[in-house]
């Protein structure tokens, strides 16, 4: 990456729907050794990557934030990941979307959640100063996380992860 990385800010561009502000956000992750070790549970080989909340520093969560009007979703939940947490890579399919209340006020929110694969850690990020990053196991990051929605999110991605890949002869052409 080049050059130093410059947060958005503001609402202007922030996408609702039904008068829910939409948020995406990344559950990064890496694989031990590269891969799901034959014989290993993919717990053992997949680590994430959590924050620190930024508001009361209470709990840890993965990153994310809002979805605007000028981005598509996985480029917005790249940004998101970037921004708060430092790292990029590739942003998968989507894990699922949820409805959710906000911790810090009575709004509720939509939420859509992407697996990201870390390709890159960056030494400096916009809210390095604000935020702190832990690689740590699924079910540490299950303990550590506030957030109903992103558990149920991450344990979708362990479930992907355990599924193995299709044949190419059960691949519809």
């Amino acid at each position: 990456m080049v050059g130093m990385i410059v947060a958005r800010t503001g609402r202007e561009l922030q996408r609702y729907n039904v008068g829910q502000r939409v948020v995406v956000g990344c559950i990064p992750y890496r694989l031990k050794g590269g891969m799901k070790a034959p014989g290993k549970n993919i717990e053992d080989t997949l680590e994430v990557l959590v924050i620190s909340a930024q508001r009361k520093g209470k709990g840890m969560l993965f990153p994310k934030g809002g979805w605007e009007i000028d981005e598509e979703i996985q480029a917005a939940a790249l940004r998101e990941t970037i921004e708060e947490a430092g790292v990029s890579g590739i942003v998968e399919g989507e894990l699922g979307k949820w409805c959710f209340k906000s911790k810090g006020n009575d709004a509720y929110y939509e939420g859509h959640m992407f697996p990201l694969l870390v390709k890159e850690t960056l030494d400096q990020w916009p809210e390095k100063a604000i935020r702190q990053r832990y690689w740590v196991s699924a079910s540490k990051a299950k303990e550590s996380c506030n957030y109903g929605w992103m558990k149920e999110a991450l344990d979708l991605l362990v479930k992907r992860l355990e599924s193995p890949p299709p044949k190419s002869d059960d691949l519809i052409m």
